[in-house]
Formats: structure tokens, C-alpha cells, sequence
């Protein structure tokens, strides 16, 4: 990148910036004229200079070639003016002042204004080649980058960048315009004045910004040590389970405030002299005005200058200190922002960036890479010269099924980053099919190989658009827009290209349906499960779907089935005796196995605030309470439930089953609930504050009658609850009719989930193996009705969180075999990818694997030996060599490495 940042300003913005300055250029007439204007509405409009007489006039508004006598011999009029007498030349100079100012004010305008877009512009141009960058780290730095760093450092300290890019050349040209015009109207008016105003100019100029250099440096130590604290706070997060497991917070809490400390010194440090500095130059400034009215006054009174060229000079000075002031904070802008660019610019100029080539969308997947995997004398050195490979050389089919094998510090699992192309060797080459493999493009190594690593990491999107991530390698078929967002989109288009950034459309198609053996949208569904059951994903994301939503509207056929599937589930359970496992919400009963909240909602929350814990919070639910006299009931119940809840977990420690099992206070909670039970019960409910009574009132809306069984709710508390439900209802109708989505027995619930929908109730508590039960007839039911597969689909929608952590480890692997397997490669590298699961999951997915890549080549890198015998070719790997290859029946043979490893399994 380049080194200065004016270099890179000017070369990305030469026109726009030329076109401004031409604007500014334009502009300084008009505010010089704005200057001398005050000075003849004082002496001509007001004093009536050269009006002998009342009736007497002036041409105004006449029009002369400046030094024309001096050129022509001559004056030479071009326009003669409009003849005014003194009350009209008053409002006339009046009215084009005001002019002035409107003119003055639109040049102002439209200078800042294409200086912000141009700004913004070129920040976004700069945003997108640092993120660009990123994308072209070698897979071995990456490892040693910090990801909040990278964050704060595209996101926030290049910010500033983008105020000042407007700013490089046209703020000083402008400014400086605007002091050089104001500096030679006061010449003009007195040069004693004038020399006056330019030396206290020369001094703010000379002296304010060496007072800035420390401030600058302190600048940078902020910047340094703020980036550090991000980087810290992004270990935090990531390592927050080996903080809790060790009891190390306090460690990291007394990090953290040494670090807060040192910033608090270099920033208080930056306030006090940045605020000196401000006072000095404020003060500087004022010394001005003071020569102005004791020099200029004794001049006005002696008669060596008039009033109205005083009153002049003094306002052309009132906008002097501005222009100077704004120069002199444009220079430590400019010092700052360029210490800033060096540093960041620094962070992403990495050895052995990837070429922008590599990566270019022209470059084509090419042939099928079929012949010889041949290593040669392959060599790999980390960062600290640490020698990871040393002189690996093996050579093996394409096609074949190879397995490579070693202990811990082999070197197996750098040969399988090399073979995929994801790291660089030091020296020695890989070549398929006589291909070298650091030579080939992204375009064939990412499609024409898969890559699977011990850690696979997910997007936070939906399971589906991570196993389509693989296939995302260009845009294919173009997007449907309407005309409006067609037109947006070539304006975001044309935009785009100004500012650098590609044009690529991310609202295109852009999965390769092809490559993963399917036509099109209409049928990868079929190869998304083919794959989920190869990895043995399916039962998972079945399980997503039945807790997934849909949208009826959208979605009317698959509603349908589900409520069919409804009415099949309750004649299954009626055939086979099991109906009571199943209570079904029926509008004019109490559901005892569902929440209080649950039952006077009668259905599921749309928005947060109806959620069941924020009803205690909630105005509409707290006023119903008020209303049906139910508060103190609630309250008492609330009371007994916490009292309850302190007795049973006195003596238990934290963590006990209990606390999940009676889910309504936790562990932390229990000292501030059993002061709020002693103070309840000894003073009485009404002695408690809003806060407390919120929190009591929040225990019962979680209160389920058959699984806790503190027999809180009876028959005349559930009518009573019953009748707040239809209560509640006809309140949320009038205030709030979207809060909730209502149970209806004949209508589908968009805001519930499949499974709920299907249910319409709620399981039975107590009753023995009712959840296996009921869950064994709802998947009956399902596959009777053809809807395994709609659920599945459902689930596809699922979405896996920041880095898939929504999901388990084992699943994120399995659902990163399934990705790299869709896009069926030429070679499959899988690097220990199923070291987490157990040796039965292992060996089934293994087998599996290996059936469907008949033909097409597989190299896995094994954690246990004893899983070789699947494999066609072996290479066996110790210190970073190769140490054996070949047959695995032959390197089976008593002595070898191979049957050592064996033996010690």
C-alpha cells in the first residue's frame, strides 16, 4: 500500500479534489467582496460619504477594469451603475451584503458537502482494501492476528481518516484563501494593522504546533494501547471457559485496570496539554482585537484612518482568527491521521501476502485434476525457525485413498494444509497431476479440492447457507428486481466504482448448483440431505426443524401438514391409550402443565415485552392484576414460591440439578430472595418496593402446578386465571393486537414451533416415559404423512450462531464434512476432522466417507493407526519426516513404525 497518505488521497481523488479546489477558487472574490461591502455601508450608507447634498447620488453598482488607467491611460467603465440617493444606496448595499452572505454561505455548502461524499468515498475505498487484505493472509499469520484488533482497526481507527481525506487539500486551500484575502483587505485598509495581524499569524503559526508534537506521540500511545485493550477483551470472550474453570477472573480483573490505568495516564496527560495549548492560542488570538481598538482607534482619532475602513478591518479580523485557527488544527490533523495510516497500513503488510491474481473472479476451476499427488523434498518453517517438516517426499495417486499417520509433532497435519494449498512450503514443491499447487488459483484449489480441519468454523447464518458456503465462488444468475431496486441497484453499482469496490451483486445467485450434481434451487434440497444423512447430521437438523418457525403466509402447504399432522397425532395417541399424555389448551381451561404466564396469555409472544420474563415489568399485565384483584394473589404466591425455594436450596451447593429442576431463582440469586422473603414475611407485602414486588410478581408466571407441586394454584384460582385470559385478550386486542399470536385449535401458530404446533399442548409431567413416547409417535406421524423431509427442510433454516456455537463441537464438524463433501472435489483432505468424536462415530463416518468417494481421492490425516486399513495407500510420518509409505499390508510387517503404532493402540 502506499506509504503516504497524501500519495494515496491524491491518486484516488485527483479529479474530485480538483474540482472543489476550482469551487474554492471561484469562492474568493465573492468573500473579499464580502469584506469591503460593511466597510461602504459605513461610510457611504450610513455617513453619507460623497453625498454633498440630501438630494444628491452615486452610481451603484458600477462596474470599472481594475488598473485600467495604468494599462490604457484611461478609466474604463463597463457598466455606469444605477444612480442612488444616500437612503437608497443604505438598503441597496444593505440588501447585497446580505446577498454576499447567501452566496458565500451556498459556496460553503457545496464545498463541505463534496467534501464529505469524497471523504466517505475514498474511507470506504481504504475500509475495503484493508478487509481485502485480510482476506489475502497467509492461513499462518492469521493465526498470530488478533481478530478484535483487526476489528477496531478497519471499524474505528481509520475513521478519522475519512474527516480528513475532504480535508487534505482543499481545507488548507480554502482556509488559506480566506486568511490571505482577509490579511490583504486589512493591508489594503492599514498596513500597520496589517503587520501587526501577520505577526501574532507567524507566531500561532510557529509556536502552537511544536506544543502539539507531544500530544501527537501521546496520541499514538493511546491508539497502541487501546488496540491492545480490544485484543484483550477478545481473549476474554474466547477464553472465557478457562477463566471461570481456574478461577482467574480476578487475575483478568486486575489486568484489565493496570491497562485502564495507563490509558487514563496518557489521556489526562493528552486533556492537559491539548487545553493549554487552546488557551494560548485563544489568548494569541485575542491580542489582536486589543491593537485593533487602542492602535486603530488613536489612528481613527488623529484622522490617519477612517471609521468605516476601522469597523472593517475589525470585521475582516473576526473572521481571521477562525481560518487560522482551523489551518493550525488541520496541521496536527494532518500529523495525526498519517501517524495513524502508518500504523495500520503496517498491521496489513504481512510477508507472503497472497496475490490479488490468485483470488481474481476471471480465473477458471479448469480440468479435473487426475494423475499423480507427488511431494517432493517438501520443507516447512514456522515464525520462530522451528523446523515443522523436513525433506517430505511421498508420491500417490490422485484417485487413490491415501491416510497419512503420526503421533502429536509429526508434521501430518502441516502435509495436509500443504496438499490443499491453504500454506506455503519454505522450499521443496506439491504437484498434482504435474500442477504445482502454490501455483494454482483459488478458483482450482477451492473447487477443485475440499479441505476439512480439526476446527471447522460456521458462519452466523442458517445450516443451509453453510453447507452451500462452498459452492459461493461467483455470481451466477443474476438477482429479480423489480425496476425501483433495479434502479437502486445500479445507483449502489455506479457508487461502488467510484469508491474501488467491486460491483460484484451479493443479492445474486451465487451457488454453483452444478457442481454439487444438481440443477438448480429446486432440487439441492435432495442433495443437501443426501449429505446430512452420509455425516449422519439428518436426526440433528430434524430435531432443528421441529423447534424451527414458519411463516404460513408464505408457506401455506407446509402449515396445512403440520395441523393435519395435528389432528393424526391425537387419533395415534387416542388408538394406543396414550391420549392423557398429551394436555391440549382448550380456551376455557387451566392447562395445569403449562406456566402461569403461559395460560393467561393463551398463546406465544411476538414481542419482548410479552415475553414471560418481562410480564412482571409489563404495564398491560400489571394493570390486568389491578383491575381482576389478582396482584395480591400473585404476590402472596410469589412470596411462597421464594420462601419455598430458600428452604429447599439452604443447604444444597451451587450448580445442584435442584436449581434446574426449580427454575425460578438461581444460585447467585438466593441471598437477595432470602432478604426479601424475611423482610415479606415480617413486615408484610405492602412494605416492599416497586422493584421487590416486581421481582415477586415474576416468580409465579413460571410457576407450572404439575411439575412443581406446591399447590399454589386450585380450582377457584383457575377460573379466576382463566377469566384474566379473556380478559388479557380483549385488552390486547384494543392496545396491542400483534403482541401475541393466539392458541387456536384450527389455525396454525406462526410465532410457535413445528413441534408446538403439532403438539397443541403440552406434554404431561409425571407421567413415565411421556416424552419418548409422545416424541416416537410425532415422528410416526410425520413420516406417515411424507413430512420427515419438510421438517428437515424447516431445519436447514436453523441458525448455528457466531461461529456455529449454537451447535455442538461434534456437530460443527459433521456439518463441516457435509460442506466440504456437496461440492463432490477431486480430492478431499480431511485433517483429524473427526478427533473429537468417539472411535464407533469414527469408524462408521469413515467407512461411510470412503464408500461415496469411490473413485475420487481422499487424504486423511488419522489420529488413530488402527483406522488405516480403509485406506489404499499409507504414509507413515514421525519428527517431520516421512518415515514409511506404501501398501498398508506391507508396512504391517513385524519392526516397521506402522505395527509399533499398532501395538501401542
Amino acid at each position: 500500500m502506499e506509504r503516504s497518505l497524501f500519495k494515496y488521497i491524491w491518486h484516488h481523488s485527483r479529479a474530485e479534489q480538483l474540482s472543489v479546489l476550482l469551487l474554492v477558487l471561484i469562492s474568493m472574490p465573492f468573500y473579499f467582496f464580502s469584506l469591503n461591502v460593511p466597510k461602504s455601508i459605513v461610510n457611504e450608507g450610513i455617513q453619507g460619504d460623497g453625498f454633498a447634498t440630501p438630494d444628491a447620488t452615486q452610481p451603484f453598482f458600477a462596474i470599472e477594469i481594475p488598473f485600467a488607467e495604468a494599462i490604457f491611460g484611461r478609466e474604463v467603465v463597463l457598466f455606469e451603475g444605477i444612480q442612488l440617493e444616500q437612503p437608497s444606496m443604505l438598503l441597496a448595499l444593505s440588501f447585497l451584503f446580505l446577498a454576499l452572505v447567501l452566496i458565500n454561505g451556498l459556496f460553503k455548502f457545496t464545498i463541505n458537502t463534496r467534501k464529505g461524499r469524497m471523504g466517505e468515498r475514498l474511507l470506504r475505498r481504504l475500509r475495503f482494501e484493508l478487509s481485502d487484505r485480510i482476506l489475502r493472509f497467509p492461513i499462518i499469520q492469521m493465526r498470530r492476528v488478533k481478530q478484535a484488533e483487526m476489528a477496531t482497526m478497519i471499524k474505528d481507527e481509520v475513521e478519522p481518516l475519512g474527516g480528513f481525506i475532504g480535508d487534505a487539500f482543499v481545507t488548507p486551500a480554502f482556509l488559506g484563501g480566506q486568511a490571505i484575502t482577509a490579511m490583504a483587505f486589512i493591508m489594503a485598509q492599514s498596513p500597520w494593522l496589517g503587520l501587526v495581524a501577520a505577526t501574532i499569524v507567524l507566531v500561532q503559526a510557529l509556536l502552537i504546533p511544536r506544543l502539539r508534537r507531544r500530544i501527537l506521540q501521546l496520541g499514538r500511545q493511546r491508539q497502541l494501547t487501546a488496540r491492545q485493550l480490544a485484543g484483550r477483551v477478545g481473549e476474554l470472550v474466547d477464553g472465557a471457559t478457562e477463566i471461570q474453570a481456574h478461577d482467574t477472573s480476578n487475575f483478568e480483573r486486575a489486568d484489565l485496570a493496570a491497562r485502564l490505568g495507563t490509558i487514563f495516564k496518557i489521556r489526562y496527560e493528552i486533556f492537559q496539554r491539548k487545553f493549554f495549548v487552546k488557551f494560548l492560542n485563544n489568548l494569541l488570538a485575542q491580542i489582536t482585537p486589543f491593537v485593533f481598538y487602542a492602535g486603530g482607534g488613536l489612528l481613527a482619532i488623529s484622522g490617519r484612518l477612517d471609521i468605516g475602513a476601522l469597523v472593517a478591518v475589525i470585521a475582516a479580523y473576526k473572521d481571521l482568527p477562525g481560518p487560522i485557527k482551523e489551518l493550525i488544527d488541520w496541521d496536527q490533523q494532518r500529523a495525526d491521521v498519517q501517524i495513524k495510516y502508518d500504523q495500520v497500513i503496517e498491521q496489513f503488510q504481512p510477508p507472503n501476502l497472497i496475490a490479488p491474481e490468485h483470488q481474481s473472479l476471471d480465473n477458471e476451476r479448469g480440468d479435473a485434476l487426475e494423475g499423480e499427488l507427488v511431494a517432493s523434498a517438501l520443507a516447512l518453517v514456522d515464525e520462530n525457525n522451528l523446523k515443522l517438516l523436513d525433506s517430505v517426499s511421498f508420491s500417490v495417486s490422485s484417485r487413490q485413498h491415501v491416510a497419512i499417520v503420526g503421533g502429536s509433532g509429526s508434521g501430518k497435519e502441516q502435509v495436509g494444509l500443504l496438499i490443499a494449498g491453504l500454506v506455503r512450503p519454505t522450499s521443496g514443491s506439491i504437484k498434482i497431476a504435474g500442477r504445482d499447487v502454490e501455483n494454482l488459483p483459488a478458483a482450482v484449489t477451492g473447487q477443485r479440492l475440499s479441505y476439512v480441519g480439526s476446527d471447522s468454523y460456521h458462519f452466523p447464518t442458517s445450516v443451509r447457507d453453510n453447507m452451500l458456503y462452498g459452492l459461493k465462488h461467483r455470481p451466477l444468475r443474476d438477482a429479480d428486481y423489480d425496476s425501483a431496486q433495479a434502479a437502486e441497484r445500479e445507483r449502489a453499482t455506479l457508487e461502488s466504482a467510484r469508491a474501488g469496490n467491486p460491483t460484484y451483486d451479493e443479492n445474486a445467485d451465487w451457488v454453483d448448483y452444478e457442481a454439487a450434481d444438481a440443477s438448480g434451487p429446486d432440487d439441492i434440497n435432495a442433495r443437501l440431505f443426501e449429505v446430512l444423512r452420509l455425516v449422519e447430521l439428518e436426526e440433528d437438523v430434524y430435531r432443528f426443524g421441529l423447534s424451527g418457525t414458519i411463516d404460513p403466509q408464505q408457506q401455506s402447504e407446509i402449515a396445512e401438514a403440520v395441523l393435519a399432522a395435528r389432528r393424526a397425532l391425537i387419533e395415534r395417541l387416542g388408538a394406543e391409550g396414550a391420549d392423557d399424555l398429551v394436555v391440549r389448551f382448550s380456551a376455557d381451561s387451566y392447562n395445569t402443565n403449562a406456566t402461569l404466564a403461559e395460560n393467561i396469555l393463551f398463546g406465544t409472544p411476538k414481542k419482548t415485552e410479552f415475553e414471560t420474563s418481562e410480564l412482571s415489568r409489563n404495564a398491560l399485565m400489571v394493570g390486568l392484576l389491578d383491575e381482576l384483584a389478582l396482584t395480591d394473589d400473585v404476590l402472596a404466591m410469589g412470596l411462597s414460591i421464594a420462601k419455598t425455594m430458600v428452604e429447599i436450596f439452604a443447604d444444597l451447593p451451587p450448580g445442584h440439578p435442584f436449581f434446574e429442576q426449580f427454575s425460578f431463582i438461581s444460585d447467585d440469586d438466593l441471598p437477595e430472595f432470602r432478604q426479601l422473603v424475611a423482610r415479606g414475611e415480617n413486615q408484610g407485602l405492602e412494605a416492599l418496593n416497586e422493584d421487590e414486588r416486581s421481582r415477586l410478581l415474576g416468580l409465579p408466571f413460571l410457576y407450572i402446578e404439575s411439575r412443581h407441586r406446591l399447590g399454589l394454584i386450585d380450582e377457584p384460582m383457575e377460573a379466576k386465571l382463566v377469566e384474566a385470559r379473556k380478559r388479557f385478550s380483549e385488552l390486547l386486542q384494543a392496545n396491542d393486537p400483534d403482541a401475541v399470536e393466539f392458541y387456536r385449535a384450527d389455525a396454525y401458530n406462526a410465532a410457535a414451533a413445528l413441534q408446538d404446533n403439532i403438539l397443541f399442548g403440552r406434554i404431561a409431567h409425571g407421567q413415565a416415559q411421556a416424552q419418548e413416547i409422545v416424541g416416537r409417535a410425532v415422528t410416526e406421524v410425520l413420516a406417515d404423512l411424507g413430512l420427515r423431509e419438510t421438517v428437515i427442510e424447516v431445519g436447514l433454516d436453523y441458525q448455528v450462531g457466531v461461529g456455529g456455537k449454537r451447535m455442538s463441537t461434534i456437530q460443527r464438524q459433521k456439518l463441516g464434512l457435509a460442506r466440504a463433501l456437496l461440492k463432490q472435489p477431486d480430492i478431499l483432505i480431511v485433517n483429524e476432522a473427526l478427533a473429537i468424536m468417539d472411535g464407533a462415530t469414527q469408524s462408521r463416518l469413515l467407512e461411510k466417507i470412503l464408500a461415496s468417494r469411490k473413485g475420487r481421492g481422499v487424504v486423511w490425516t488419522l489420529q488413530r493407526a488402527s483406522m488405516a486399513d480403509h485406506f489404499d495407500r499409507l504414509v507413515v510420518m514421525k519428527s517431520g519426516r516421512v518415515i514409511e509409505q506404501g501398501d498398508v499390508d506391507e508396512l504391517r510387517r513385524p519392526g516397521s513404525l506402522f505395527s509399533e503404532m499398532l501395538a501401542a493402540e
